[in-house]
């Protein structure tokens, strides 16, 4: 599992990374089957699923914090050559995920209907929102397995195994959706009970494959239960990995919320804009795909060599991850441009949100060197341990600067969504300003675990 000195780093940047593209094109089109299945049910549902799937962020946002911390304490243990370390923190990310999940499913049952006026469900679409709601709540705990197993398996240079169980999820969840959804293959159909219960089951699947793998290569024994005396120790790295990272989750989905409200209040056309947004983000989301890939890579690689005492590679390794993704996606993003007009008007026919979500796309592939540039350094950054910086960063453009700019060029000056257009790109270039000096002017190598830092050597 280590990085040997002299290893074809372009190679491994490529082994790491097409499976996680592939890997990131299954979790789009779970996403995708599942609108499309909803829409074709009854517009009802398709807005209950909705509402629920804007919103389960909220639930996951414990569980990816402590994939992000489990990230960078097993990726360096293992790039340290400490197996032992790597398998209690293992161990320890394994606990947590069964622990959190089920404490959220013991206090959102009861809140189900608290939740739904929080988020101001209509009256027509209530009862199918609070069912859809329950079957989500009963989902978590194996949802938070499924996030950290793939977590740890990615720590490990095991990209496949995580591919694989979302394959799983992916076929599970289409055919269950077409199948008890829709009714095809001569299966019986119904209707939105089972559209959420296919995803349910594909979820539960593809967590018992990962944790079967975990007991096929030996990880799940009794070495891997981490003795009180060394929680104690080993704990805090994680959570301060993690709380940064959670925080983010955060800063960023709630900055999103915030400019869906700019959006939605601007002066004239907002209804419009909306709409324009969503298609522009589908068609986005393209791009951002092989940049999450690209993310996850430099995490994995950046905490080896951190862990192997590398700080210089790990540098090196991460700013040739960055060149490779402005060169593969900037074509990417060239290529896409060509077509541009009739992908746009085959997810928009209506004109008006054809020539919004265009206007949305134009200054936002501007961004895309900017975005790359935050996501892979971010990447990079989390698997150092270092994601204050990433939150520091996120947040600053975020808030700081998007979401006032918005409201000033889309409100006040302007009086139109491109107001809001040109915010977005002017809070990526400056997000990527702030790692990239970050990344290349600040010690970020120092919140790396050493040896000593948990205090075991193993």
């Amino acid at each position: 599992m280590q990085i040997e000195p002299g290893q074809n780093t372009t190679r491994l940047i490529w082994s790491l990374s097409w499976p996680q593209l592939l890997m990131m094109f299954s979790n789009f089109l779970i996403g995708f089957v599942d609108v499309w299945v909803a829409g074709r049910i009854d517009v009802r549902v398709q807005a209950a699923l909705g509402i629920i799937t804007q919103s389960l962020f909220v639930f996951l946002i414990i569980a990816m914090a402590v994939a992000s911390g489990g990230m960078a304490a097993i990726s360096q243990s293992l790039g340290a050559g400490k197996r032992l370390r790597a398998a209690r923190y293992t161990g320890l990310c394994l606990l947590a995920a069964v622990a959190f999940g089920l404490v959220f499913l013991a206090l959102g049952l009861p809140a189900k209907g608290l939740l739904l006026r929080l988020l101001h469900v209509p009256q027509d679409i209530e009862p199918i929102t609070d069912y859809v709601l329950e079957v989500f709540l009963y989902t978590l705990p194996p949802y938070y397995m499924l996030i950290v197993q793939n977590a740890i398996f990615r720590a490990r240079k095991q990209v496949l195994v995580p591919l694989y169980a979302m394959i799983l999820v992916t076929l599970v969840c289409t055919l269950g959706d077409l199948g008890f959804g829709l009714g095809y293959f001569g299966l019986p159909r119904l209707g939105v009970k089972g559209v959420v219960w296919s995803t349910f089951s594909s979820i539960c699947l593809g967590a018992a494959f990962s944790m079967f793998m975990l007991y096929r290569d030996g990880t799940l024994s009794r070495r891997m239960l981490p003795p009180w005396r060394w929680v104690r120790c080993g704990l805090p790295y994680l959570l301060q990995v993690a709380w940064p990272a959670g925080l983010m989750q955060v800063v960023w989905h709630f900055g999103y919320l915030a400019l869906f409200a700019i959006v939605a209040s601007l002066p004239v056309d907002s209804v419009e804009a909306l709409a324009g947004m969503a298609a522009g983000l589908r068609v986005e989301a393209i791009l951002y795909l092989p940049a999450f890939a690209l993310n996850l890579t430099a995490s994995i690689l950046v905490g080896h060599f951190l862990g192997a005492g590398r700080p210089d590679e790990a540098r090196r390794v991460a700013l040739r991850i960055l060149y490779i993704g402005m060169a593969g996606i900037g074509l990417i993003t060239l290529l896409l441009w060509t077509v541009l007009g009739p992908l746009t008007g085959f997810i928009a026919p209506n004109p008006e949100v054809k020539a919004q979500a265009l206007n949305y796309l134009t200054w936002n592939m501007l961004a895309i060197p900017f975005t790359l540039t935050t996501m892979i350094l971010a990447g990079a950054l989390g698997g150092a341990g270092a994601t204050l910086y990433n939150l520091l960063g996120m947040g600053v453009g975020t808030w700081l600067v998007r979401l006032p700019l918005a409201f000033i060029l889309g409100h006040l000056i302007f009086g139109r969504s491109t107001g809001v257009w040109i915010s977005m790109l002017a809070s990526q270039s400056c997000q990527a300003a702030i790692l990239y000096y970050i990344f290349t002017r600040w010690n970020w190598q120092r919140f790396a675990m050493s040896a000593k830092r948990n205090g075991t050597n193993r």
